[in-house]
């Protein structure tokens, strides 16, 4: 019998995934069933085989590893694909760094890029058109993605992005809910809405630079909403064991996040960046915060020394000379 670490924070990231999950279930089915199953399976046994030499029990947070990857990928991705993936991420990222708190890269998009890079061809080919509990998807064909139409020159109306009308990963598609999950991570103190607010601001702006120079032609709301920027920075960037601890560096991460994710995507032969930025950040997370410790620590010195008098001067009544 595995027993579980109990973590109240992780629950809440499952609250706030569980509508976008019948979300994802009402568009394609029972794929997405399949998909949790075989990712939860493999993903828990995993840690278990890592755990039950240490403290015997597996992390709640595991639990959200599985959920955020399972719907991180196209709705026709085989199952075994998925396996091999959810497996290195909870081994490779987390278990061999000790578990839960010592892992620097954030598992579950370690385990996306792992797979992104390692299956290419395979991934490319299982996107499909969405349809009423997946049964307008069952005889499709591969469907393009929004970020593949924008590089095409082709405009996409925004009700579309907004509300889940596109080809794309399953937990990529209706923003509405990422918004709402979003604010309700927030609202409970979960997630860091600096580093949310960050990252958005980070794309937006890089976003706009890069259209204002004539590079390429995205709009900045377009880019936004396309692909699964807004899914990674509400849940994955905001990852607090691979994030900055420093709430200043919170501001710095989440730009750079953004903006690398949006350089990658327009400039790279991957058509979505998300996955690599947030693993860029998570490698210099440390670093954030050693520099903003440094940067405090000097702006603080001066301030300090300002209110003390100068050596010999006197700064009132000594001791035994009250007047």
């Amino acid at each position: 019998m595995i027993k579980f670490l109990k973590q109240p924070m992780m629950r809440k990231v499952l609250i706030a995934l569980a509508p976008i999950y019948l979300f994802s279930l009402w568009m394609y089915g029972l794929r997405v069933a399949a998909a949790a199953l075989v990712t939860f399976m493999f993903g828990i046994g995993t840690e278990w085989l890592f755990e039950r030499k240490r403290s015997g029990k597996v992390s709640e947070a595991v639990l959200v590893t599985c959920a955020l990857y399972a719907i991180a990928f196209p709705p026709k991705t085989p199952l075994w694909v998925l396996a091999v993936g959810i497996v290195f991420a909870v081994a490779m990222a987390k278990g061999v760094y000790g578990g839960f708190g010592r892992n620097i890269f954030n598992p579950a998009i370690a385990g996306r890029a792992f797979v992104y890079i390692s299956f290419a061809t395979i991934l490319s080919r299982s996107y499909t058109s969405f349809g009423n509990f997946g049964i307008a998807a069952v005889d499709a064909l591969s469907g393009a993605t929004p970020l593949a139409q924008m590089r095409a020159g082709q405009q996409i109306p925004l009700l579309n992005l907004l509300f889940g009308f596109k080809t794309g990963a399953l937990g990529e598609g209706m923003v509405v809910l990422i918004l709402l999950a979003a604010a309700y991570l927030i609202l409970t103190k979960t997630a860091s809405w600096k580093i949310i607010l960050s990252t958005i601001a980070g794309g937006l702006v890089t976003t706009l630079v890069i259209l204002l120079s004539g590079a390429k032609k995205a709009l900045p709301l377009e880019s936004l909403l396309a692909g699964s920027f807004l899914f990674m920075a509400m849940f994955m960037a905001t990852d607090p064991v691979s994030a900055p601890k420093r709430t200043l560096s919170h501001w710095f991460y989440g730009f750079i996040i953004g903006m690398t994710a949006v350089i990658i995507r327009t400039f790279s032969a991957f058509p979505e960046g998300t996955s690599f930025a947030i693993l860029f950040g998570n490698t210099f997370a440390n670093l954030i915060d050693i520099a903003v410790d440094s940067f405090q620590s000097k702006t603080k010195a001066p301030r300090s020394n300002a209110g003390k008098p100068a050596s010999g001067a006197s700064s009132g009544p000594t001791v035994g000379g009250a007047q």
